[in-house]
């Protein structure tokens, strides 16, 4: 959903793009890549002279029950592939400006309610460390002089295959329901805003290191559920209990869909950043289209 939001929204701009694909290239301006199968990018050369490159790979973390299998998958779907695109780049002649990666606000573990902002310390457990690799995979473009940017995505929420694409179905059916408790807190940010923050950070040529890509109010579990269920017109008086999850969904539950982090984006705050969607009331009715109500 935000790699092809962010491809569409680079060409309104009139900027040519460069797509990295694992399948065989069916568009121009496609180069196939593998970063499972080695170090090297075929056809390198035709990365001279970018201006910026973004990173946003990984595997879906909800696309399998984490078995040992899927979580080396998590892992190298994001750090190998983060290291080959950086070691890579720092081979140029030409390197780009600037690399933007993809992390999450994963980074910061299970908080409860502590506020975190990009100098709160990393938290602890699976997705917290897959962040931390995932961050420190991109030292070989800081070490080239590529001004490096760690993007900590909270939830992206827009039309097409993401979270509320999967919510959807079952709200739109008066199924909706909070998870556990609904005390834990989730950082969101809305897809457009996630792409202007984008833009203002390719722009930005003196700004680098971690940024939270989050709204400014982080909401609860129980206060989204409220919040999606009231802009479809139903009902959410569903709980599902912390038990249930656990059983469906094992070590996932407990570290993607029952823990609370409470992001926030001080430092996309200070660089002077306008949020177009800094509430969560104001970014429903922005992302779903009169179709998808």
């Amino acid at each position: 959903m935000l790699g092809s939001a962010l491809r569409e929204s680079l060409a309104a701009r009139n900027c040519s793009v460069l797509q990295l694909v694992r399948s065989a290239p069916t568009l121009p301006g496609q180069l196939q890549w593998n970063p499972a199968s080695g170090p090297f990018i075929p056809h390198v050369e035709a990365l001279e002279g970018l201006t910026a490159a973004v990173h946003l790979s990984g595997v879906n973390l909800a696309g399998h029950r984490w078995t040992p299998d899927f979580k080396r998958q998590i892992l190298d779907s994001r750090v190998a592939s983060t290291r080959v695109l950086a070691t890579a780049l720092a081979a140029l002649r030409h390197p780009p400006q600037a690399l933007l990666v993809a992390s999450a606000t994963g980074f910061y573990g299970n908080r409860g309610q502590e506020l975190l902002d990009e100098t709160s310390h990393p938290g602890e457990g699976f997705l917290a460390d897959a962040c931390r690799q995932w961050e420190a995979a991109a030292q070989p473009a800081i070490d080239a002089g590529i001004r490096v940017i760690h993007l900590r995505f909270g939830v992206v929420l827009g039309p097409g295959p993401g979270t509320l694409g999967k919510l959807l179905p079952l709200f739109r059916l008066g199924l909706g329901a909070q998870l556990g408790s609904g005390e834990q807190y989730m950082s969101w940010i809305s897809l457009p805003d996630a792409l202007a923050a984008i833009h203002f950070l390719l722009e930005s040529d003196s700004l680098s290191g971690p940024f939270n890509f989050s709204a400014p109010n982080p909401v609860t579990n129980a206060q989204f559920t409220r919040a999606l269920a009231a802009q479809l017109h139903r009902p959410a008086f569903f709980s599902i209990p912390a038990s249930a999850l656990r059983l469906a969904f094992g070590p996932m539950a407990d570290e993607a869909l029952l823990s609370s982090c409470r992001a926030y984006p001080a430092r996309l705050v200070a660089a002077g950043f306008q949020f177009s969607h800094a509430t969560i009331v104001h970014s429903l009715p922005a992302v779903l289209t009169p179709d998808r109500l």
